[in-house]
């Protein structure tokens, strides 16, 4: 049976290699020169059947891929881009945010049905069946926009769209059924807890506060509201206890809820693995056969690469599949090792109890991090050095909650009066667990953040050191340990000097289609503007920054303008740290409140002296639009002058040149993310740049920067930087 592991591996490897890297025919001469390589090295007769087979899948894959992209993904690659009409029927209720509503839906191209992400100009009631015709920007990012979820296309309203009649079909009543649920639990449990549990039994994190997400991050315990095996071998558990362990009853009730359960959670990649891995498991216990994990893994991996191969690229698969991997790699070892400390541990007492337990959940939760830590660290830019403490004081009560949010569900629909006092009881461990990752999350080095590339060199030094330790015969854990806590203590300490060692530092983040600028000078931190593609992704991008520099506080927080992509991460990042300033364009009806800092609105010019530096501020002269009342920053220093101009077009940009005394600058951070109408001539010529950074997003459906404006700034011969080539960009001087 584990042949079949091998071969799913195989063909893993050749979907990945398809969808990362582009290519045709050759990958079929790299794969026999794989075959003749591999074949050498594993010239033990016991490794061939398993090299053979492996690369076999492998092959496999590569033809698999290939008629999967010709059949379905060309389609999606020959629209990116491109505004066309198309008729859209939603698959879901529409979700609204920031004066749109997003909307999964699926839709008819080529031959093809294809799902795909809506997102309408204004606030639409929208239900699941109904049409929308009309006009829409396409667009593909890389091989979908959530592969996981089997989304390729993302569709930007363009103009005036019909809503036709809706067409309900049967396999809506799932999204019924989920509002309902959520419907439950909004109006059982008190308001503080309601979102960790509709994120506990639905996976759905979207009420989740900033807050309360990154102290879960942080803490280490983030993947328990996001619906995984865990959740499955606890609602398995309880079939199993109701059905008092009968192999026959247990399929018959343990399969239908399997089914259930993920379309209720919405087929997320992480659930459908559990599913289709506890499956076999019950099959096997009905046929009274050996249960083998790996080969049940492998056996999911290859169901949900057969049906959507680009799911190799979703950060849920991955991380999935890596946790349950390690789990089965490396915790019977380190379950072994534990437990020899402490000798005998037969007994039924309540200490062998006890150290049974924290054995077990210390086994398990390092076995899965010893994979996923790598993807923690390249996805979220962050690996928590506290989750090993976070999920030995959490997990132990995840099961009785998720026990009792199952039951407040079921109550209600009996005697709702009951299950609010459920509820209520409920509450009480929720309230727990959030008070531990608070607590955890507010500790000094909680988590380090491997935007710093000497966080990423330790990374990369303790898995060198870790695989010297699991082939060595001599293994000394207490060597390894020291090692790797003392290489972190150097990449601490040469992290948060680096930033000393500039009088000026410049950093211009990559926070997508948007905009945040860190101006550092005299040891002195601040920040223009917190927005981006995403508000947790602003906000977090901001804040990594800063505390990856030692930094936990903020001396300024100035928003230009309240544009979302310059300001929807900022309520998140003051969340997490404090500012002594905040200065604003205006008083906005949607100013979040932040109560320890000294709020200013700009009204008239302002001056921010520190050491021998000088920030200056430049209100909106004329009234316009949004873009046009951006406030003006200008960082004077001794070795560097920065100008930062917002939103503003080539208006409001003479209107400075008017209003202001601009002096030659080193740097200029162009406005509106490289649009036409900004940047123009007259600044240019005005204060004559050396460097000019854009903040602009990759694949963004602005156009951004228009190539007009890139000639503009080449023909003064400025030095161009742009964050959708290089990423984040920092100038020192």
């Amino acid at each position: 049976m584990r042949k079949l592991m091998y071969f799913s591996m195989g063909f893993a490897v050749s979907c990945g290699v398809c969808v990362y890297i582009d290519g045709g025919l050759w990958k079929y001469p790299i794969a026999a020169a794989l075959i003749l390589m591999l074949c050498l090295i594993g010239r033990k007769r016991s490794l061939m059947p398993r090299v053979l087979t492996a690369l076999l899948g492998c092959m496999i894959g590569f033809s698999w891929y290939t008629q999967f992209y010709n059949r379905y993904l060309s389609s999606v690659v020959e629209l990116n881009g491109k505004t066309v009409p198309l008729a859209i029927r939603a698959a879901d209720f529409g979700q609204e945010e920031a004066n749109y509503t997003f909307v999964d839906g699926t839709v008819h191209i080529n031959g093809n049905t294809y799902r795909i992400q809506v997102r309408l100009k204004d606030s639409v009631a929208v239900e699941p069946g109904q049409k929308f015709a009309g006009t829409w920007y396409l667009r593909a990012v890389d091989t979908g926009i959530k592969p996981g979820y089997g989304i390729f296309l993302a569709a930007y309203q363009d103009g005036t769209v019909t809503v036709g009649k809706t067409q309900k079909h049967w396999l809506d009543k799932i999204a019924y059924i989920h509002r309902d649920i959520q419907h439950v639990l909004k109006n059982t449990f008190p308001v503080d807890v309601h979102p960790f549990a509709r994120a506990l039994l639905l996976g759905d994190t979207s009420e989740l506060s900033y807050q309360t997400d990154t102290d879960l991050k942080i803490s280490g315990i983030r993947h328990v509201v996001a619906v995984s095996g865990l959740h499955i071998s606890i609602l398995l558990g309880l079939i199993s206890l109701v059905t008092f362990r009968k192999r026959l009853l247990t399929a018959l009730l343990g399969y239908p809820t399997l089914l259930f359960f993920a379309a209720v959670t919405g087929f997320t990649p992480s659930v459908v693995r559990a599913c289709l891995m506890w499956s076999l498991i019950l099959l096997a216990r009905l046929a009274g056969r050996e249960y083998d994990g790996p080969t049940s893994l492998g056996f999911a991996v290859l169901v949900m690469l057969l049906v959507n191969p680009p799911m190799i690229t979703d950060a849920g698969f991955q991380l999935s599949v890596a946790s349950v991997a390690g789990i089965f790699l490396f915790e019977p070892g380190l379950l072994l090792w534990l437990r020899s400390f402490f000798g005998e541990l037969r007994g039924k007492s309540l200490r062998c109890r006890l150290i049974r337990w924290m054995t077990a959940s210390l086994s398990v939760t390092i076995a899965a991090s010893v994979l996923t830590v790598p993807l923690c660290a390249y996805y979220f830019d962050m690996v928590s050095l506290i989750g090993m403490i976070g999920n030995l004081l959490t997990l132990w009560v995840i099961s009785g909650i998720f026990y009792g949010i199952m039951a407040v569900c079921l109550v209600y629909w009996l005697i709702p009066t009951v299950s609010v006092l459920l509820a209520a009881v409920i509450a009480w461990p929720i309230r727990y667990v959030l008070w531990i990752a608070g607590i955890l999350a507010d500790f000094p080095l909680a988590a380090v953040y491997t935007a710093s590339p000497y966080i990423t060199a330790w990374l990369v030094f303790v898995y060198v050191m870790l695989a010297v330790f699991l082939i060595s015969e001599n293994r000394r854990p207490v060597i390894f340990t020291c090692c790797a806590v003392i290489g972190l203590c150097i990449a601490l300490v040469a992290d948060w000097s680096e930033s000393m060692t500039d009088d000026v530092r410049l950093t211009i983040l990559d926070v997508g289609q948007g905009q945040s600028v860190l101006l550092q000078s005299d040891g002195c931190s601040f920040l223009v503007d917190c927005g981006g593609d995403y508000a947790a992704g602003a906000a977090d991008t901001a804040a990594q920054a800063l505390l990856r520099q030692g930094i936990g506080k903020l001396d300024g927080l100035i928003v230009t303008h309240m544009d979302m992509d310059h300001s929807n991460g900022a309520q998140g990042l003051l969340g997490r740290m404090k500012t002594d300033l905040l200065i604003l364009p205006e008083i906005h009806s949607n100013l979040p409140q932040y109560t320890d800092a000294q709020v200013i609105c700009a009204s008239e010019e302002l001056a921010i002296a520190f050491g021998e530096s000088v920030i200056r501020i430049f209100p909106p002269v004329f009234p316009g639009n949004s873009n046009e009342k951006s406030l003006c920053v200008l960082f004077d220093t001794q070795k560097c002058d920065i100008l930062i101009t917002g939103d503003r077009d080539g208006f409001g940009e003479r209107a400075l040149l008017r209003n202001a005394d601009i002096p030659d600058v080193d740097v200029l951070i162009a406005g509106h993310h490289g649009a036409a109408a900004s940047t123009c001539e007259e600044l240019l010529a005005a204060v004559k740049p050396e460097i000019v950074c854009i903040s602009v997003g990759a694949g963004n459906r602005y156009g951004h920067p228009a190539p007009e404006t890139l000639q503009r700034i080449s023909a003064f011969g400025c030095e161009i930087y742009r964050t959708d080539i290089q990423g984040t960009i920092t100038i020192r001087r």
